[in-house]
């Protein structure tokens, strides 16, 4: 049987979730839960912001919210500007929480009282507790409106004023009216042509689905349903993509230009990737059904960047054994995930080389097919906000290595990237430390 992806093109390499992407000044950042921990909701990945010249080539370097590594961080909102600062507002350990930093990269600290996050939660939550209660609320989304008013919007279609310190939180809060009345978070807001738009989530897991309600008054609505379809996305079983879930939609600054991000069911739980497609109006505002693909959009900026070399073989120290990835709600959904070592090699970011977890080697060796000029490599390995360090060698002939890169502390980021000026027709990277995988290898 032949080995394939069934995984699409993912955005980023890496598994995240919830992300909440925007412009600024030029750049892209995208900010979301890292999946791919392996303990479904009793963990998650530390935060981290990825940027992007050209919504292509996507990287990060460290933690941008130090107080937060270690805890339950999930569904960071955008950054949004603000009385000369950056404020963000993740959910951690399932409250939520207002930050605030110099720059939309980071790094954050809890905007009000000290930096530091108390379990159960502590006073310093976006919300308060009423009475013996907790505040109950994750998934925040943001929205300043034109006359600079900024409102919150929060799971279970709730909405309320945020005030001007961007802290403080009306106490009047709205419940979204919405013709479907299932399970709702992951909200998503913004304004286009002076039409407001909620778009609110349905369901979960492969059976996500995304409807939305719009309106002209107020942010805080009233809202109609739409005249045709008001579900936008939901599972497409032709192309076997299931449960497009929470997710944001952002404007290309200076365009008419709207995309609607989404979670992918993916490989299970909290193992999911981020896919993103192009968000069309009708002529009276109305959003028409998302056609779905895994193909990306490609490039949104123009930057010079080198074409990667192709790889003529790849070859490994081991495979992992294939995954078959189970159901959770929808019994059609049918997926397996396989290791090839030239999946490392494709470009498509939604497949990846593993060696087996007993490999104590651990390489994997990219031949270009004759002896070149080489100068340089980027390596994205499999849950790079653990870390990883690596050794990397060239070789004319495959059978006498140089070091040639690599570094033996581990470090948290993605890519990894050496530069140099070699002739050479294989590298070998080996992996010392950190998961044993590789999404991307990109080889000028």
């Amino acid at each position: 049987m032949a080995q394939s992806n069934p995984f699409g093109k993912a955005l980023i390499p890496d598994m995240i979730a919830d992300a909440s992407i925007q412009e600024i000044d030029g750049t892209f950042y995208c900010y979301a839960t890292t999946d791919g921990y392996d303990a479904g909701l009793k963990t998650s990945g530390p935060p981290v912001v990825w940027k992007s010249k050209d919504f292509v080539h996507w990287s990060f370097s460290g933690i941008c919210f130090p107080s937060a590594a270690g805890q339950l961080y999930w569904a960071p909102s955008k950054a949004i500007a603000a009385n000369g600062r950056y404020y963000l507002y993740p959910t951690v350990n399932g409250y939520m929480y207002a930050a605030v930093s110099d720059s939309p990269g980071g790094p954050f600290h809890i905007a009000k009282g000290p930096d530091t996050f108390i379990k159960p939660y502590s006073a310093n939550t976006l919300l308060k507790s009423q009475s013996s209660r907790p505040p109950v609320g994750i998934d925040a989304e943001v929205f300043i409106d034109d006359d600079k008013k900024a409102y919150l919007f929060w799971q279970l279609r709730h909405a309320a004023r945020l005030y001007e310190d961007m802290v403080s939180v009306d106490t009047n809060v709205a419940i979204i009216e919405t013709p479907h009345r299932g399970y709702s978070e992951g909200p998503i807001f913004f304004k286009r042509k002076g039409i407001y738009y909620f778009l609110y989530t349905l369901g979960g897991d492969e059976k996500y689905q995304y409807a939305y309600v719009s309106g002209n008054l107020s942010p805080l609505g009233p809202f109609d349903t739409p005249k045709g379809n008001d579900i936008i996305a939901t599972t497409n079983y032709k192309r076997q993509i299931f449960g497009p879930g929470h997710g944001c939609v952002f404007n290309v600054q200076g365009t008419d230009d709207y995309y609607f991000v989404y979670l992918e069911y993916g490989r299970g739980s909290t193992n999911r990737q981020t896919y993103v497609n192009k968000l069309y109006f009708t002529n009276d505002g109305a959003i028409q059904p998302v056609d779905l693909t895994m193909e990306g959009v490609g490039a949104l900026h123009k930057i010079k960047s080198d074409i990667p070399r192709k790889i003529k073989h790849a070859l490994a120290s081991s495979i992992r054994t294939e995954l078959k990835i189970n159901p959770a709600k929808d019994s059609s959904f049918q997926r397996v995930e396989y290791f090839a070592p030239s999946f490392a090699f494709d470009g498509a970011n939604g497949s990846r080389w593993m060696a087996s977890q007993n490999d104590t080697a651990c390489w994997l060796i990219a031949d270009l097919g004759k002896v070149d000029w080489i100068k340089r490599s980027d390596i994205y390995f499999v849950r790079p906000t653990a870390g990883h360090s690596y050794i990397l060698e060239s070789s004319v002939d495959g059978k006498h290595w140089t070091a040639c890169g690599g570094h033996h502390d581990v470090r948290i980021q993605s890519p990894h990237s050496d530069v140099f000026k070699l002739k050479a027709r294989y590298l070998r990277v080996r992996i010392t430390g950190g998961v044993k995988g590789i999404w991307e290898w990109s080889i000028n």
